[in-house]
């Protein structure tokens, strides 16, 4: 591959990365608006122990404690993550390859989602060895009765298995810098937050509305488009950047071929 090759290459690479960045933050907020049901079905026990542990406004103080607790881990997955996907990126040229992989997450966490197949359970429990590890750390500081107990069982909860958390976390393996990574996965803890909060401050009723099985459906069927469109849209970036970079170089016409006894005369 010549130095023209390579920079319509990089140049190609970068304006992928551009896009990527220039959508992400929106991107991850959908997936964690959209997944929202399945995050009260996976932590909405916890937000309700302690909706119902006091009453009035110190109940909204404590639920929106536990949930910026939450959130705070979800960023510091997102800097690691993407810390890591940079390296692969940098060394290893696998951006594009994380994409695809980011597409079909999604695309697994729908179906999942709508109850269609649940193979993403099987990463769940990848992670539960580390769960086991934190958990106990959550156990001591229940109950909770203060703020800063809602806090720091937040950040611990953030570490729970999740699915949702992990598709999430594929995408921002694709960001351009760790900092955008811990930005991507905290849009993504904000698009969680109404309903865990509504969740936690309304108690049943609000947490049976979210887990309803069409409202579920609509949500997956949503993800699984946007999964779909990361797949082909980068697929289409691939193929555009394999194209340019087979196609021979063309001369340029403006430079005409001097003749020999010219050239030997120089």
């Amino acid at each position: 591959m010549n130095g023209t090759h390579l920079a319509n290459r990089l140049r190609g690479m970068s304006g992928m990365v551009d896009a990527v960045s220039g959508m992400s933050l929106w991107a991850l907020f959908m997936v964690g608006f959209l997944g929202s049901g399945h995050c009260v079905g996976m932590c909405g026990g916890i937000t309700t122990a302690l909706g119902l542990a006091t009453e009035g406004p110190r109940r909204t103080e404590l639920v929106i404690g536990y949930n910026l607790g939450r959130v705070f881990s979800y960023a510091t997955a997102g800097v690691i993550v993407a810390t890591l996907g940079y390296w692969g990126r940098e060394y290893l040229a696998l951006g594009p390859y994380l994409r695809l992989l980011a597409g079909f997450i999604l695309v697994l966490m729908g179906l999942y989602l709508a109850d269609w197949w649940r193979v993403l359970t099987h990463l769940e429990r990848l992670g539960a060895h580390l769960w086991r590890r934190v958990q106990p750390l959550g156990r001591s500081l229940m109950p909770v009765v203060s703020l800063r107990q809602a806090l720091l069982l937040g950040v611990v909860w953030g570490w729970l298995p999740c699915g949702l958390v992990y598709s999430a976390l594929a995408l921002t393996a694709t960001a351009p810098s760790p900092l955008t990574g811990g930005l991507m996965m905290l849009a993504f803890g904000a698009g969680t937050a109404p309903a865990m909060v509504v969740g936690g401050v309304f108690s049943s009723q609000a947490r049976r509305f979210l887990q309803t099985r069409w409202l579920r459906r609509v949500m997956a069927l949503a993800m699984i488009a946007m999964g779909v469109w990361t797949v082909l849209n980068t697929a289409q970036h691939m193929a555009h950047l394999t194209h340019s970079a087979a196609k021979p170089e063309q001369p340029n016409p403006a430079v005409k071929e001097q003749p020999e006894h010219v050239r030997s005369h120089h």
